[in-house]
């Protein structure tokens, strides 16, 4: 059944980077805040589902505890809603996923962990990547500075790296969180609820920075039409659900889920160029490959 929960996360994630896009637009100056908004409704109603159906014994300090790891997920994705408003969905996600390569790069920086050289090699061909799209980011023929202005065109296009090093600095916290129970700064968990108790401290969170931003946009006055909201409900349920089935995606033969749910950038490309018709140019499409290509020889090797 794994191998089934693996397809269906990827599908998941994938559709739900689709509709993030289709939600987004660039002239709605707070479209960035509906989507955290009603991402984090969805992800407190299921948090509150997995607290009344579970048997896990939940202190709400795990909150607090777990603070600074919500944070840096929930910050990553403000910044992935906001760039996407601007800039193609298949060039933002595969920026993005090398997030795996930024948090291999703390530890060893930090925890002083030594990696070898075939690791190094797949680094290396996603920097090569990204400066290919960082310097075709500038040329003519993708034209965005033209069409939304200097500042804006770079603050849109530095959205995505921005998601992959705030996200990397979460997944390198997670390490003092989740990797033993008995030093772990979570409060009253067990080896088979460590996983559940950070999930559900890490969508109240998000429930909760969702209530405070709609808010301010109430007291701002911004219009918040929940019918006009489907792309971004569909969005949220399908991040949400993905998030559900990776936990049994993972459950069985890991080795092979992680380079088949690191394909999900591929999925949305696909989808992307299928039902957006976004056309990047031939060198975007060129070093996205080599980016893309990275990131799965990196999924592998950590799989092994």
């Amino acid at each position: 059944m794994w191998l089934f929960f693996t397809l269906v996360t990827t599908l998941l994630w994938g559709v739900a980077e689709l509709f993030y896009k289709k939600g987004s637009h660039a002239d709605r100056k707070y479209d960035h805040l509906r989507v955290v908004v009603l991402v984090g409704a969805v992800m407190g109603i299921h948090a509150v589902f997995t607290l009344l159906t579970s048997d896990i014994a939940y202190d709400p300090m795990n909150l607090i505890a777990y603070l600074p790891v919500s944070l840096c997920y929930i910050v990553s994705m403000a910044c992935s809603y906001f760039g996407i408003r601007f800039i193609e969905e298949s060039l933002a996600d595969p920026i993005e996923n090398t997030a795996g390569a930024m948090c291999s790069l703390l530890c060893v920086i930090f925890l002083g962990e030594t990696i070898g050289i075939p690791v190094w090699i797949a680094i290396a061909i996603i920097v090569i990547g990204i400066i290919g799209v960082t310097r075709t980011e500038s040329s003519a023929e993708v034209g965005r500075s033209q069409k939304l202005g200097k500042r804006l065109a770079i603050v849109a296009f530095l959205m995505p790296f921005c998601y992959a090093f705030i996200d990397a600095l979460g997944s390198f916290l997670d390490i003092f969180y989740l990797d033993d129970v008995e030093t772990s700064p979570l409060i009253g968990i067990t080896e088979e609820s460590i996983e559940l108790v950070a999930n559900v401290s890490y969508e109240l969170t998000f429930a909760i920075v969702g209530i405070i931003v709609f808010i301010f946009m109430k007291v701002k006055g911004v219009k918040f039409e929940l019918p006009q909201q489907k792309d971004k409900i569909i969005a949220a349920v399908c991040e949400t659900a993905g998030q559900l089935t990776y936990v049994y995606a993972m459950s069985g033969n890991g080795a092979i889920a992680a380079p088949i749910l690191s394909s999900v950038c591929v999925v949305s490309l696909l989808l992307s160029r299928i039902f957006l018709k976004e056309k990047l140019t031939k060198k975007q499409y060129l070093f996205i490959g080599i980016i893309i290509v990275g990131i799965l020889m990196l999924a592998v090797l950590e799989g092994e």
